[in-house]
């Protein structure tokens, strides 16, 4: 596919920068910023462009709109790359008609994939319901919208979207009342949901139900708080866009008082006072009087807050949420002599995230926090010069996904950052 002048442009001002500013990380800029534009987006017949993870031939929701987003910021004066944004956005829509309960989609309806015990359908790769799979195409096309002041994405189908996201983020806050159910055999049980595939019970909360966190393993408690504050903003962005942009008044307001619903739940039963930390947000919750207290390197996380807009860096109970994230009082922070960070369940034991270095750099204020990031992440790539999935912070060799499009995106979104603010040059 043509790479868009535009971005092969910006990539070699970053490696020019950072070979000036910041020489450990000049390799890495330019090819982590073309990764995903090169190597994992496909115009398709119909004229839609479809995303695939990377080593995964297959398009996960969220994942997509966080390969596309650091794009957003160059469309607004280049029609190749709105053609190509406008494609994904519009292809999003229309995987979330097919199944809103899906997290992950084929090319075509060709029946590839996981045959799970679920319901099945040909266009499905999996169809593990993560509430952040529905906020994700509403964050990339705000973003979009915004940036450039189109509007062609919002058809029929990206209503009919928006209309999908509220029936089920509606329903799910009562779990009881679904028939979403899946259960996958023969697997570890991070795979599969318990209790004949519903779920372990909740009550009601108001927050919206979700049956796998973004790393795709199950929630413990059904209630995963980091995605039902995306949804917060999410469901506010929805609003706008239905107001300003279809003169849809009455769905504009449903999206509104379903996100009052959600933020009053997560006030009143994700927040936890910690005998340590204080007052700071769960990472999951049932309603029923329990808590995880720890954090995943996926976004979205509680350390990735700031950066998905549901809080200020300097609000006070995120700011206690993240000493308590970024310690060994989270199960999943892992520390070694090349990195330390957090990581996930989803992965080996012990191995940092390249995500969360990137995204701990995203959110923080601290100049010294800031640069420690850029050191690990100069160091523990194992001479690729591509971000990995995860890795083991004394010997960063051993890795997992070599071809992990998400992560290269993100930080390149945070190289690109840096270079607009001057950061080195302060």
């Amino acid at each position: 596919m043509k790479i868009p002048e535009i971005l092969k442009q910006r990539a070699s001002e970053l490696e020019e920068y950072y070979r000036t500013h910041y020489e450990p990380l000049a390799p890495l800029v330019g090819q982590c910023f073309l990764n995903t534009i090169e190597t994992t987006v496909k115009q398709l017949e119909d004229g839609g462009y479809f995303v695939i993870t990377g080593d995964i031939p297959a398009m996960w929701l969220r994942d997509s709109a966080s390969q596309m987003k650091h794009y957003v910021r160059y469309a607004a004066e280049d029609p190749e790359l709105q053609e190509i944004l406008e494609g994904v956005i519009h292809k999003q829509a229309e995987l979330v008609c097919i199944d809103p309960y899906a997290n992950a989609f084929n090319e075509s309806a060709n029946g590839r994939g996981y045959q799970d015990d679920t319901k099945l359908n040909p266009h499905v790769w999996e169809r593990k319901y993560e509430v952040d799979s529905l906020c994700s195409p509403l964050y990339l096309a705000y973003d979009y919208w915004k940036t450039t002041g189109r509007t062609e994405a919002f058809d029929e189908t990206f209503l009919n979207m928006i209309r999908e996201i509220l029936r089920v983020f509606a329903l799910e806050q009562r779990h009881e009342n679904s028939d979403y159910y899946f259960r996958r055999y023969r697997c570890r049980p991070s795979d599969t949901l318990s209790h004949e595939g519903k779920g372990a019970p909740v009550g009601y909360t108001g927050m919206t139900w979700s049956g796998f966190r973004p790393s795709d393993d199950s929630c413990i408690y059904g209630y995963l708080v980091p995605a039902n504050m995306m949804a917060v903003q999410a469901l506010g962005w929805a609003a706008k866009i239905c107001r300003e942009c279809y003169g849809d008044t009455a769905a504009a307001e449903e999206c509104e008082k379903l996100r009052e619903i959600i933020r009053e739940g997560i006030s009143r039963f994700a927040i936890v006072e910690h005998p340590k930390y204080g007052k700071i947000y769960a990472y999951e919750t049932d309603g029923l009087g329990n808590y995880n207290l720890m954090d995943d390197a996926n976004t979205p996380s509680l350390l990735s807050l700031p950066h998905l807009g549901f809080c200020d860096r300097e609000d006070p109970v995120y700011r206690n949420t993240r000493k308590f994230i970024l310690s060994k009082d989270n199960p999943y922070y892992y520390e070694g002599s090349e990195a330390k960070g957090i990581g996930s369940p989803h992965t080996p034991e012990g191995f940092v995230w390249h995500i969360a270095l990137t995204m701990q750099a995203l959110t923080s204020s601290d100049r010294e926090e800031i640069l420690s990031c850029l050191e690990m992440l100069a160091k523990t790539h194992a001479g690729t010069n591509y971000m990995h999935e995860s890795f083991h912070p004394d010997e960063p060799e051993k890795y997992t996904r070599s071809w992990f499009a998400w992560a290269n995106s993100l930080f390149a979104e945070l190289a690109d950052n840096l270079m607009r603010e001057d950061f080195f040059a302060r």
